[in-house]
């Protein structure tokens, strides 16, 4: 099960600050984020994505317990 993290504008589309998907790949995730989440559909790919802290492929599996952040691009110093 992965967890995701919304936060900012992310977290306002998504209608929560987090949630569990089990699914096999970043790219798979990004598919079922916009499926739960239409309003996603507009700024998910503006978005930095972050498994545990670092950013990867659409290819790269999920497995085990990870943490998904779903960065909006922030503005400002």
């Amino acid at each position: 099960m992965t967890r995701v993290r919304f936060f900012a504008a992310a977290q306002e589309a998504a209608g929560t600050d987090a949630a569990d998907y089990d699914v096999a790949t970043l790219g798979a995730l990004r598919t079922e984020l916009t499926a739960a989440h239409p309003a996603l559909a507009g700024i998910l790919p503006r978005c930095a994505v972050l498994l545990d802290g670092a950013r990867v492929g659409d290819d790269t599996p999920l497995t085990g317990a990870q943490t998904v952040d779903v960065l909006p691009p922030f503005a400002g110093g």
